[in-house]
């Protein structure tokens, strides 16, 4: 992984918590806090009582039946307005078969779910369409702070 920038550090009040309740994706907790701030920055907004869950594929799975009658695994599921539920092992999987970075996987998984947290959404073709693009921007800017190469 490319070496991060640090950043300044944000007040106490303003840093995203973060819990990781898996095993399949070493999470540095403070890597993603970063990366947390540096998005909601560069989409200057505020970033307070934001918090961050990395589950396995059963809670996942559990967490979509329970709220969208889906009961398979899935990427990230964001819960207004503070929430954001992120699966490492889905990520690992598609970054297999896609020859990426799992951990640059994960991290777009939590920029979309920050994304979700702002209003954008990705149900609608055109709203798809507009969050992809954000979703696009968001990335390109933290890997220019050397979150991932």
């Amino acid at each position: 992984m490319a070496k991060i920038r640090k950043s300044p550090d944000s007040p106490k009040h303003l840093l995203p918590k973060i819990y990781n309740h898996q095993k399949a994706l070493p999470i540095q907790k403070r890597i993603f806090s970063r990366a947390i701030r540096e998005i909601f920055s560069y989409l200057q907004k505020p970033c307070e009582g934001v918090s961050v869950y990395f589950v396995t594929k059963k809670e996942i799975a559990a967490l979509h039946e329970q709220f969208f009658q889906d009961p398979t695994p899935t990427d990230c599921i964001t819960f207004p307005p503070f929430d954001i539920v992120v699966c490492p092992s889905v990520a690992i999987v598609y970054a297999k078969k896609r020859k990426t970075d799992p951990f640059a996987e994960t991290l777009l998984y939590v920029v979309h779910g920050i994304l979700h947290l702002l209003g954008f959404d990705d149900v609608e073709p055109a709203a798809r369409k507009t969050m992809r693009k954000m979703e696009k921007k968001c990335m390109a800017y933290l890997k220019t702070k050397g979150f991932f190469n």
